[in-house]
């Protein structure tokens, strides 16, 4: 009786496999995608659609130009609203600020701190919050953040390590680059109390910042979606 229990068990098993797999083989490895491959998937895609999105724009606005009989003085008032909105390409001197996680086997290199935490060695959203804000403070025109400009709804937000930007995924090192007075921007950053404070970690435990002079760039125009979206009551 054991001997046919044990039977009809790896019989039911058999046919359970056979019915899930379809002809399939479970097993594979390709079948499942890690978490991580599929967000960087989505990041890629999140960003060809931002690309497609701001041709197509392009495109309503040169026929919107050719017909809507509006005269130089309102086409340049458009033209000044959109660049203030961030939508329009910026170019001018330029800053641009790295920042980095530290070495993995970092160690406090100055007496009287203690040994670093793993969160001491990574960098948070309120650090490049930090930097983006004391940017404007010193009167930055425009800023990008990696490959994407901000405009006024951008929210610069991190998981971990990990930055979230306008619905694309970024990993260390991040540079923000910001066009404006360089003098006036660098000072900015100097005399912001959360970047100084981010500065003791620089020096003690070796995370990574960098701020150089790039001459002459052009920030690339926002290209996303500028609809707001909020909540409504259900009638």
């Amino acid at each position: 009786m054991l001997t046919a229990a044990v039977f009809a068990l790896a019989g039911l098993i058999f046919f359970t496999s056979f019915n899930t797999a379809k002809g399939t083989n479970i097993r594979s490895d390709t079948s499942l995608l890690k978490l991580s491959d599929l967000i960087q998937e989505r990041s890629h895609k999140n960003a060809s659609l931002d690309d497609s999105n701001g041709a197509l724009r392009d495109e309503v606005d040169g026929l919107a130009g050719r017909e809507d009989g509006s005269s130089k003085a309102e086409d340049a008032k458009l033209a000044a609203l959109e660049e203030n909105a961030g939508t329009q390409k910026l170019k001018g001197k330029a800053v641009t600020v790295t920042l980095n996680d530290a070495p993995p086997n970092a160690t406090a290199k100055l007496p009287g701190y203690p040994e670093p935490q793993p969160d001491y060695l990574v960098i948070h959203q309120q650090d490049l919050q930090a930097v983006v804000n004391a940017l404007w403070q010193g009167g930055a025109e425009g800023i990008k953040v990696m490959d994407q400009r901000l405009i006024s709804t951008s929210a610069v937000r991190c998981v971990g390590n990990t930055l979230i930007l306008q619905g694309r995924v970024y990993s260390p090192p991040y540079k923000i680059t910001a066009v404006g007075d360089p003098e006036k921007l660098k000072n900015a950053l100097a005399a912001s109390p959360a970047i100084q404070n981010y500065m003791v970690y620089v020096n003690v435990y070796g995370l990574g910042w960098k701020v150089v002079e790039n001459g002459t760039v052009t920030l690339p125009g926002y290209s996303g979606t500028v609809d707001l979206h909020y909540a409504k009551p259900v009638e």
